[in-house]
């Protein structure tokens, strides 16, 4: 429904997931709480570095599967 729910910043897979769900995985060292830049960072979003492809699939699919869901 054209609502962004992964993208690539600078080499980098970014996806949208729960803020609890984004710090479980900080905390596993999967990736880190996304700064677009300004100093502010966004909570509901994970920076993930690497390029392990099934990573990456499993992650913007749970991604997806989130924001889906978040429909308003």
């Amino acid at each position: 429904d054209g609502k962004i729910f992964a993208m690539l910043v600078k080499d980098r897979l970014v996806v949208k997931l729960p803020a609890a769900r984004v710090e479980a995985l900080v905390g596993e060292d999967v990736g880190e709480a996304f700064d677009p830049g300004h100093g502010r960072i966004q909570r509901e979003w994970l920076s993930v570095s690497g390029a392990d492809p099934a990573q990456w699939h499993a992650l913007a699919t749970e991604s997806e599967a989130f924001v889906a869901k978040r429909r308003r």
